[in-house]
């Protein structure tokens, strides 16, 4: 019982999240419309309607009260359309509901940590219940001429609309008056000619007797009334309903009579004398469940071809555990196929034709590769998701700010892995919090003087380049002040006055823990934690963090991700008899070199020059104390190599080749020797069963003191 709670638990954590995120990208596209579309309103009433129901069967109450008043208003707007809201009202509208997703996400995150959820919602009902009243209020001359209309009509009630519908709402189910004017214009859909008692349905001074004494719909025909039965017997809200004829009454008016033509004399029906009470008790209500909208009446003449039509569903949701084993399995299977095909056995029979065996083995690589990809394809999610989260970032900074400035998305249907989107959802955040702290300008007329645009622009992209995931987050802002950066970095110990960095190595001083460039804290920025977050979490997933300015123009951070951790394409290198596996991402180049091409340098020792710039050297025999098959250094090889903030050269022996291989993590017990911080961030097991140690690029240089970058 207990899993399956933990199950309806997270399939609802899943849904209103989804449904959280749909309203916030609705209201974001509103709020540059300047208005709610018609169907925008039908979409927000659904949401609502399924966020209340969702809710209640959760037993949250809360959450469900806020989305039934949310709900309840959202039918006025779409009866009324958004003319109901005047213009100046529309901003605040759209604050409501902003503030009601930031309340409802708030309280998804208490669930999540298992907090109580908050019951101070008193001051968010009163205000929906003002809005409404306004809506109310802005209508009352119609409403005035509806009522005049109805009360004549009810006048005639029982005379011309003998056949009538007793109402009766749950009790306590609140705003009684609005629910009967959600029934009277849901009934007409299917008829228009009926009355209501009380006839002003929808004025909240009726609400009292309405939730006692119920309310009556009256129509001038039994299949009308029938047709609205069905419409009323489905509602959540309705407690039971009664079929009432008052036929003995209508015989006084011979127009609401039916009356028949036998040899030319009229016929009059016989009616009872009394009314006929017909009552259809509802059955006893179970949890809310989530309540389709009605469609439309279709005329007669339209013959819709999907009728009868059964559509299936063909997405479910998985634990993101299960694809975690099923990717180790995955791996596993990979590996043995390669132990398979790798056996040294079939060395000792090299004279023997193994026509079939080849042909298996062939067909097993395919499957195994086949398998390996569709269980990859699993895990992969667009990074729409996040993307289209930042859009309400930009607008609460703009407005709490006081800065213009859109954000541009481009390639948000990009694919990656879904521990890695979660683990850079942060970082993206950071950086365009950045963007807009401190790269657009707080004044418009700085960048009008500066020839640009007056709103500024963040661009939002990523882009698949088949072995890793490119995501950019640039702004047209004012760019860094390297000088400005390098003076505090100086003022702060981390930087050596006596030493000319590059444009680079003075914007890496951007992501060491505790450097800022405000003077004071805001709620944004100014306390030393943001870009250093980003470099940790984006290498904690084998990602590396470019960044670039122009000052005065703009800057771009550059995000290399690679589009899974399971499985990634690593360049086999040997150094005497072990094995090592460099990330392909980290490697930009590898080349022979010799004595005469190393230069010895007293504070950074072995450097060597590649494209007019110096780069250390790393032999790696040195770094781990293992004995070299190349003893000389023209015997070896060099593998160029970089980070986010590192670019080094490694000499090895030799260069093994290209492999794709499954990433397996180290022993806990030995993170108690720091490895992870001499440079191994994992290992992974090849075909011929030897273990190969796979180096992390960014910490194999910083570990040693003897390479230390200054």
């Amino acid at each position: 019982m207990a899993n399956n709670g933990d199950s309806v638990l997270e399939m609802y954590l899943y849904e209103t999240n989804s449904l959280l995120g749909q309203l916030d990208d609705i209201m974001l596209a509103a709020e540059q419309a300047d208005t709610l579309s018609q169907e925008d309103v039908n979409e927000i009433f659904r949401i609502m309607h399924t966020l209340k129901g969702s809710a209640a069967m959760m037993e949250f109450e809360p959450l469900m009260t806020l989305a039934h008043r949310i709900e309840d208003l959202f039918y006025l707007i779409r009866e009324e359309t958004m003319s109901a809201i005047p213009e100046d009202d529309k901003p605040k509208l759209f604050n409501l509901l902003f503030k009601f997703i930031d309340y409802f996400r708030a309280q998804i995150e208490n669930i999540e940590l298992g907090k109580p959820l908050s019951n101070d919602i008193d001051n968010f009902v009163s205000i929906i219940n003002t809005v409404i009243d306004k809506i109310n209020g802005a209508d009352a001359e119609k409403d005035e001429s509806k009522q005049e209309a109805a009360s004549a009509s009810q006048s005639n009630a029982v005379n011309g609309y003998p056949y009538s519908l007793n109402i009766y709402l749950d009790e306590g189910c609140g705003m009684e008056n609005l629910r009967a004017f959600m029934i009277v214009n849901d009934v007409k859909q299917c008829c228009s000619d009926f009355v209501t008692e009380p006839e002003d349905i929808d004025d909240t001074s009726v609400a009292p007797s309405i939730a006692k004494d119920g309310f009556k719909l009256h129509f001038s025909t039994v299949a009308d009334r029938e047709n609205a039965a069905k419409i009323i017997e489905p509602m959540g809200f309705v407690r039971n309903f009664e079929e009432v004829d008052n036929l003995s009454a209508a015989q006084n008016t011979e127009t609401n009579q039916v009356e028949q033509t036998v040899n030319n004399e009229p016929v009059v029906k016989k009616e009872q004398a009394q009314p006929e009470v017909k009552e259809k008790p509802k059955e006893t209500k179970q949890a809310p469940i989530v309540r389709a909208e009605k469609p439309k009446a279709q005329p007669a003449k339209e013959n819709n071809s999907t009728q009868g039509h059964q559509i299936k569903q063909s997405l479910i949701s998985v634990n993101l555990s299960k694809l975690d084993q099923l990717m180790a399995v995955v791996g596993e299977i990979v590996i043995t196929e390669a132990m398979v095909t790798a056996s040294p056995d079939l060395k000792g029979i090299e004279g023997v034709k193994l026509d079939n065996f080849n042909k298996s083995a062939r067909q097993l690589r395919k499957l195994t590769d086949e398998l390996q990809d569709i269980s990859m394809s699993l895990r992969m999610v667009p990074v729409s998701g996040t993307f289209q989260k930042m859009r309400r970032i930009v607008r609460d900074m703009g407005q709490k700010l006081g800065k213009r400035a859109r954000l541009t998305i481009v390639g948000e249907d990009t694919e990656i892995d879904k521990t890695i989107v979660d683990a850079i959802s942060d970082p993206i955040m950071h950086i365009v919090r950045n963007s807009m702290d401190h790269g657009i300008e707080p004044d418009e007329k700085m960048r009008i003087a500066a020839g640009k645009n007056p709103e500024g622009e963040i661009i939002l992209s990523a882009q698949n380049t088949g072995s890793e995931v490119i995501i950019k987050i640039e702004d047209d802002g004012g760019g860094v002040d390297s000088d400005a950066v390098l003076a505090k970095a100086i003022r702060q110990g981390l930087a050596n006055p006596d030493v000319e960095y590059s444009k680079r190595e003075i914007l890496n001083f951007l992501m060491m823990p505790g450097f800022s460039t405000n003077t004071e804290v805001t709620e944004f920025s100014g306390r030393g934690v943001g870009m250093d977050v980003v470099k940790k979490n984006v290498e904690a997933v084998s990602g590396v963090v470019i960044m670039t300015s122009e000052f005065g123009k703009g800057s771009c951070t550059t995000l290399k991700i690679p589009l899974t951790t399971a499985i990634m394409d690593g360049m086999e290198v040997s150094v005497g008899d072990s094995i090592f596996t460099i990330p392909i991402q980290n490697i930009r180049q590898s080349f022979k070199a010799t004595d005469e091409d190393i230069i010895h340098d007293a504070m950074k020792g072995e450097m060597i020059c590649k494209m007019d710039n110096f780069y250390p050297v790393l032999r790696l025999h040195e770094r781990y104390g293992l004995m070299p098959r190349a003893e000389k250094t023209e015997d070896g090889i060099f593998v160029w190599v970089e980070t986010s903030e590192d670019s080094y050269c490694l000499f090895v022996d030799e260069l093994l080749g290209e492999q794709q291989v499954v990433i397996k993590p180290l022993p806990s017990y030995l993170n108690t020797f720091g490895i992870k911080e001499s440079g191994i961030v994992g290992c992974t097991i090849l075909g011929d069963g030897n273990i190969s140690l796979i180096l992390d690029v960014s910490n194999l240089i910083s570990s040693d003191s003897g390479y230390a970058m200054f």
